[in-house]
C-alpha cells in the first residue's frame, strides 16, 4: 500500500495509521476533498498532509501550499519534509534574500511544498509574483492550526481572514486539509462562516483529546515573588526540559533572568528576539541544553520536541483552546510529564487588556476613516491625528484593509473609493462576548473540582471526556502553595528591583498648598509641613521622633509659597527658594519620612521664571519629587537640585 509505505519512510518502519488517518489521506488524494483534522497533539496530523502532497505530486498535480503560523513550526515542518523526499521552501519576514531564488524554482516546478506565513497574503510583491503561479496549478493547501482562523483572525493576525479570498482563486478540484489541535463547536463553526467552503461543507474528524502522559496542577500563587520562588525551587526537580510560559515578553524576560541568577539554565524567547537567537534557542533546548524556555505564545504551537518533560505556566492564558495548544508541547513520547498552572493577580487584568484592545472603538474607527479621505495619509501622520502608538495604528489599518475600507500605496494609506464598508460593530460585540465566556471558563479551571484533564475535554467538546486518575482533582495535589519550600528565600526585593508591583497604586491625598495642577506637593511645601517652628504658627510641631531639630534661620524662615517651578505655573509664583532649610519632607508614595532639600536654578528675573516655566512644561501627571539622599543631613553637602520624575517612578523609589 503506497500511502503505509509513505508513513514508514517518515516515521519508520514500524509505524503504522492511528484512526482517522489513512481515511483523511485518501479524501484528500482519491475525491480531493476539504477536510478538517481535530485530532490531539501527537496524533500524526502533520504525517496526513505530508503523505497526501507526495501522492499527488506522483499523480502529476502541483506543489503544496502550507499556510503556518509560526516561524518555529515551519522549521520543524520543512525538516520533517525533507525526510520525506520532499523539496520544501519557505517563503517568511527572515529570508527575504531568497524570495527570488523560490520564485525561479516554482517557476521550473522544482518546489513541492511552500510554507508561508498568512501576513505573505498582505505582501503586494508576494501576490503579484508568487501567487499566481500556484493559483492555476497548486495541488494541495493546507491551513495549519486552523483554529487561529477563529482565534487569532478577527484581530490579532487579521491576514488568516483573507485565506477565503485566496480559496475563492483556486481552480475546481483542488483539495484543502485544515488541521487543529484545539477546536470546540464554536471553533469550527466560525471556520466553516469564514472559508466559506460551499455546500459540501467539511469532512470532519474530530478524535478524543485526552493526553494520557500528562498530569495537571493548578497552584494558587498571586504574588509574583511567591511564584518566582516556586519556580525556583521546584523547577529543578521537574522531569528532564520544559516550558515555561508567560502572557507577555517582559514577564518572559523577569523569569528568564530570575532562573539564570539562581544557577538554572534559561533563555527567554518571543516573537520579538533575532531570528537567529531564536533558532539557537529552540536548539538548544531540543539538545537539553537548556532546563527551561520562557516563552510566550509564539512558541506555543508546533514545536515538536517528543521528550519534553514538563510545562509550567507563569499566568494563566485567557481561553482554554490556548491553554490546551500550549501543554500539548509536553510528554509526546515521554510516559509521565507535568504541566503546572501558576496563579497570579495580575492575570486577569492582562487578559482584560487584550480583550479591550481587540477591537477598535467606533469614535477612533471615524477620526481615521475622515482622516483618509482624500489624499490619504501615512502611519505617522494618522499617529499624530489620533494621538495613539505605531503598533495600534499599524493593528488598525490591518484591520480596516481586510475588512476593505483602506487600501495602501507604498506607505500611504487612503479610503477605498466607492466601498459599502460598515463597522461591524455587533460582530465585534459577538467575539468580545465569547472571549469574556472564554476568559471566565478558564478561571474556573480547576477551582470546581472536576478532574482537570475532564474539564478541558468538555470545555473543547470532546466526544468521550473522562477522568483521567491522575491530575491534583483526581489523585491530590503535590505542590502546597500554603507552605512555599523554605530553601528558596522569597525574591521580594529582587522583584521589585526588576519590576514594579504591577498591583493598582492608590494616589494619597495632601494637604493644599501644591503646585499647579500638581497631585503632589512641591518639595519646599514638604518640608514647611514637618516644620515644627513659627514656619506653622498656630499649630502643634508633626515632626517625627528622632528627627534633627530645626534650626534657628529655617525657624524664622518665612513659609515658602507655591514653587514657580510646577508644571503650570501662575503668572505671579514665585521661583523655588535656592536652598531649603534641613528640615524633614514626606515622599509621595507612601508618606515615608526622609531628610530632604531642594534647591533652584538662579533666576535673574521674574519675567526670565516665567519663560523658563512656560518652556520647560510638563505633563500634568508630572510632578517636581526631591531628589536628595536620605543619608546624612542636607546641611553636611551641597544641596541636590529637584528633579522631575513621574509619580510612579517617583513611587518606585520610595519603594
Amino acid at each position: 500500500m503506497r500511502e503505509l509505505q509513505r508513513l514508514q519512510d517518515l516515521a519508520g518502519p514500524k509505524a503504522g495509521f492511528r484512526t482517522h488517518q489513512l481515511e483523511a489521506i485518501r479524501d484528500l488524494v482519491d475525491d480531493r476533498a476539504r477536510v478538517l483534522c481535530v485530532q490531539r497533539t501527537g496524533w500524526g496530523k502533520s504525517a496526513v498532509y505530508f503523505i497526501a502532497a507526495a501522492l499527488l505530486r506522483e499523480q502529476g498535480a502541483g506543489p503544496a501550499l502550507i499556510v503556518s503560523p509560526l516561524l518555529a513550526l515551519m522549521r520543524n515542518q520543512i525538516a520533517a519534509a525533507e525526510r520525506l523526499g520532499l523539496r520544501a521552501h519557505t517563503v517568511n519576514s527572515t529570508n527575504r534574500d531568497a524570495w527570488h531564488e523560490v520564485k525561479a524554482l516554482l517557476a521550473d516546478d522544482a518546489v513541492d511544498l511552500l510554507l508561508i506565513s498568512p501576513e505573505r497574503l498582505d505582501n503586494p510583491t508576494f501576490r503579484a509574483e508568487m501567487l499566481p503561479l500556484f493559483a492555476d496549478r497548486v495541488g494541495l493547501v493546507v491551513i495549519d492550526e486552523a483554529h487561529c482562523i477563529s482565534d487569532w483572525g478577527h484581530d490579532f493576525r487579521p491576514d488568516y481572514r483573507r485565506l477565503k479570498e485566496m480559496l475563492e482563486r483556486l481552480p475546481t478540484g483542488v483539495a484543502v486539509l485544515c488541521t487543529t489541535a484545539t477546536a470546540n463547536d464554536r471553533v469550527v463553526a466560525d471556520i466553516e462562516d469564514q472559508l466559506r467552503v460551499g455546500a459540501a461543507g467539511l469532512r470532519t474528524y474530530r478524535g478524543p483529546l485526552g493526553r494520557a502522559s500528562l498530569r495537571f496542577e493548578v497552584v494558587e500563587l498571586p504574588g509574583q515573588a511567591d511564584r518566582l520562588a516556586w519556580l525556583a525551587t521546584w523547577l529543578p526537580q521537574l522531569p528532564g526540559s520544559g516550558i515555561v510560559y508567560t502572557l507577555t515578553k517582559r514577564d518572559a524576560e523577569l523569569v528568564a533572568e530570575w532562573l539564570t541568577a539562581r544557577g538554572i539554565r534559561s533563555e527567554a524567547y518571543s516573537g520579538e528576539i533575532e531570528s537567529d537567537r531564536r533558532v539557537d534557542v529552540e536548539e538548544r533546548l531540543l539538545a537539553n541544553e537548556l532546563k527551561a524556555v520562557v516563552a510566550t505564545s509564539a512558541l506555543g504551537m508546533g514545536y515538536d520536541k517528543p521528550d519534553l518533560g514538563f510545562v509550567v505556566h507563569y499566568q494563566a492564558p485567557g481561553s482554554v483552546i490556548a491553554y490546551y495548544q500550549q501543554v500539548g508541547r509536553a510528554g509526546r513520547a515521554l510516559e509521565h510529564a507535568e504541566v503546572v498552572l501558576l496563579r497570579g493577580h495580575e492575570d486577569r487584568r492582562i487578559q482584560d487588556f487584550f480583550i479591550q484592545q481587540a477591537f477598535p472603538p467606533r469614535e477612533l474607527v471615524d477620526r481615521v476613516m475622515e482622516r483618509l479621505d482624500g489624499d490619504g495619509a501615512t502611519a505617522r501622520e494618522l499617529m499624530a491625528h489620533v494621538n495613539l502608538g505605531r503598533g495600534r495604528v499599524d493593528a488598525l489599518l490591518k484591520v480596516l484593509d481586510v475588512e476593505g475600507a483602506v487600501t495602501r500605496d507604498g506607505s500611504r494609506w487612503s479610503r477605498v473609493a466607492g466601498s459599502d464598508w460598515r463597522y461591524d460593530g455587533a460582530r465585534y460585540a459577538r467575539v468580545t462576548a465569547l472571549r469574556r465566556r472564554e476568559q471566565e471558563a478558564m478561571a474556573a479551571f480547576g477551582a470546581d473540582g472536576r478532574c482537570l484533564m475532564r474539564a478541558l475535554q468538555e470545555e473543547l467538546d470532546d466526544p468521550e471526556p473522562e477522568d483521567c486518575g491522575r491530575c491534583a482533582a483526581c489523585a491530590g495535589a503535590r505542590y502546597d502553595a500554603r507552605s512555599p519550600p523554605r530553601s528558596s528565600a522569597r525574591p521580594r526585593s529582587w522583584c521589585g528591583h526588576a519590576r514594579s508591583s504591577s498591583r493598582p497604586r492608590r494616589w494619597r491625598p495632601t494637604r493644599p498648598g501644591r503646585c499647579a495642577r500638581s497631585r503632589t506637593t512641591c518639595a519646599p511645601r514638604r518640608a514647611a509641613r514637618w516644620r515644627g517652628s513659627a514656619t506653622a504658627a498656630g499649630t502643634r510641631s508633626s515632626r517625627p521622633a528622632g528627627a534633627p531639630a530645626a534650626s534657628a534661620a529655617s525657624s524664622s524662615a518665612p513659609r515658602p509659597r507655591r514653587c514657580g517651578r510646577g508644571p503650570f505655573p501662575s503668572a505671579g509664583s514665585p521661583p523655588c527658594p535656592r536652598a531649603a532649610p534641613a528640615t524633614w519632607c514626606r515622599t509621595s508614595r507612601a508618606g515615608s519620612r526622609t531628610p530632604s532639600a531642594c534647591r533652584s536654578r538662579r533666576r535673574s528675573s521674574a519675567s526670565a521664571t516665567r519663560r523658563r516655566s512656560a518652556r520647560w512644561r510638563t505633563p500634568r501627571s508630572r510632578s517636581p519629587t526631591c531628589a536628595a539622599s536620605s543619608r546624612s543631613p542636607p546641611t553636611s553637602r551641597p544641596a541636590p537640585a529637584c528633579s522631575w520624575t513621574t509619580s510612579a517612578s517617583a513611587a518606585g523609589r520610595s519603594r
